[in-house]
């Protein structure tokens, strides 16, 4: 076999492949023997028929394209190894000679990874805030554990932020009620913010059995973007009365004795929530200090395929209905352009940072063991709530595997950054970043890259465990507080 590479682009290349017929007999081989197991041929066993009759009966035309269709991807994975590009995507492929008994010959164009020059990781400098945690900071953290011992009371008084009310919500549209936007009992945190905008504004000063009608905008449903005029009804109106913050609350919402055993765990909580932040601040800035000290080409149709997949992500849910898309995104204050062409900044970014993490990662000698593997497939299996085991089947079934697989290598490159970079905060302090990304101890790649992936793990376990709490949280503000019946 033999292949030529004509530059197109710098982005995309043309693979001219020639392959003699005496390199398919193989591939014929094959294809015999599959159409000899399939094919039932009076006299003989299933698998025994002679390749002339089954050509006889087939046709030769149906035997050539099939092993031509089934040659192509193997010859073409060959030619790419042979010509040593780093092909990204699916390639388009064209048969442009195919003479029975003589030659095949195909061109590929295929979009590969451009040259990416890597500047000197250890002149690169990464800036970041401080870690400062303020007593009001801690304040915050006390007053949200008290909100979650507080209880409801019922007041005979006017609505004020804060208060919880039972209410009941109808709209309509030009005369014409919204079923969906119809509902009786809601619980509502007055200034929370969470319902149809206004509602709020509406609710202050009205009292228990009152009524009030306001006109907004419908953010979702059939008439998304539209002005609606909402009724709105008290039914019942509560305030919230929290415990005291003294030693006995201590001893009821902490292991603690004292109340300033529980502020000074707070604080330290507060501290490590930061530190996890700042981590993922200097993962960004080091991501960001790369991309603009790099400029390189862009595959148009990586980049493409980038911004259709956020599109058809975007429209799934509407079913795929480009009017009702356009009303959503009206509701938000945005419009179909404003969302076209941040998407198309989004993905070109996004598509740099993958280009980039693949060059320091080649440059670095990156290796991905299977112990980064698992931990990633723990971690996401924890995210999707799936086991382990069911994760990985799905993986395989959809071929997602390398793509994990590259997430894991790229995130392991950001990691190498970091090491080799001058990280400091805007009061200019510089800051120890071994808690999360510990400097590797030896040279030897591998040694590097296992050291490396254990810090990374690290970093995301504490990240995922730090989210947890704060869906935990978010999950007890949501909750209504239950009624002192004391």
């Amino acid at each position: 076999m033999k292949s030529t590479v004509e530059q197109l682009s710098p982005t995309r290349v043309r693979i001219n492949v020639e392959v003699p017929f005496t390199e398919l007999e193989p591939d014929f081989d094959r294809a015999f023997a599959q159409l000899a197991r399939q094919v039932r041929l009076p006299g003989f066993r299933p698998g025994k028929a002679p390749r002339k009759l089954l050509e006889a009966r087939i046709g030769r035309g149906a035997v050539l394209e099939q092993v031509v269709n089934d040659a192509l991807p193997s010859r073409y994975s060959q030619a790419v190894t042979t010509s040593e590009v780093k092909p990204l995507g699916q390639p388009d492929i064209e048969i442009t000679k195919l003479e029975d008994g003589e030659e095949l010959v195909f061109t590929a164009e295929v979009d590969i990874r451009p040259e990416v020059t890597i500047p000197d990781l250890a002149a690169l400098k990464i800036e970041v805030d401080p870690i400062e945690v303020t007593d009001e900071d801690v304040d915050t953290e006390l007053q949200n554990l008290r909100a979650r011992f507080g209880t409801l009371t019922g007041v005979d008084r006017p609505i004020e932020n804060g208060d919880f009310v039972s209410i009941d919500l109808s709209a309509s549209v030009d005369g014409k009620e919204v079923p969906d936007a119809k509902t009786e009992g809601l619980s509502h945190e007055v200034g929370s913010g969470q319902l149809i905008e206004g509602l709020d504004d509406a609710l202050v000063g009205l009292k228990e059995g009152e009524t009030k009608v306001f006109t907004t905008k419908l953010a979702a449903g059939e008439y998304a973007g539209q002005e609606a005029q909402v009724t709105v009804t008290v039914k019942s109106v509560k305030e919230r009365q929290l415990p005291e913050p003294d030693d006995e609350f201590a001893q009821l919402a902490s292991e603690f004795d004292t109340i300033d055993e529980l502020k000074a765990s707070l604080r330290e909580q507060v501290e490590r929530v930061k530190r996890i932040q700042q981590a993922e601040q200097i993962r960004d800035k080091a991501i960001e200090t790369l991309l603009d000290q790099i400029d390189i080409p862009l595959p148009e149709k990586v980049v493409q395929a980038q911004i259709d997949d956020t599109v058809h992500n975007a429209i799934h849910s509407l079913d795929h209905d480009e009017d009702a898309f356009a009303k959503a995104l009206e509701a938000q204050g945005s419009s179909r352009e404003e969302f076209d062409k941040d998407n198309k900044q989004n993905s070109e970014r996004a598509v740099k940072t993958q280009l980039v993490m693949d060059a320091i990662a080649d440059h670095l000698d990156i290796q991905v063991g299977q112990n980064d593997l698992t931990e990633r497939l723990v971690l996401m299996s924890r995210q999707y709530g799936l086991e382990p085991q069911q994760l990985l089947q799905y993986l395989q079934e959809n071929n997602q595997l390398p793509v994990m697989f590259a997430d894991v290598r790229r995130g392991l490159a950001v990691a190498a950054v970091v090491h080799g970079a001058t990280v400091v905060d805007t009061n200019g302090n510089v800051i120890d970043t071994t808690e999360f990304f510990g400097p590797p101890a030896s040279t030897d790649p591998e040694e590097v890259a296992a050291q490396i992936a254990a810090q990374v793990a690290h970093i995301e376990q504490a990240t995922a465990a730090v989210e947890e709490t704060a869906d935990a949280d978010a999950e007890q503000a949501d909750d209504e507080p239950s009624d002192d019946t004391k």
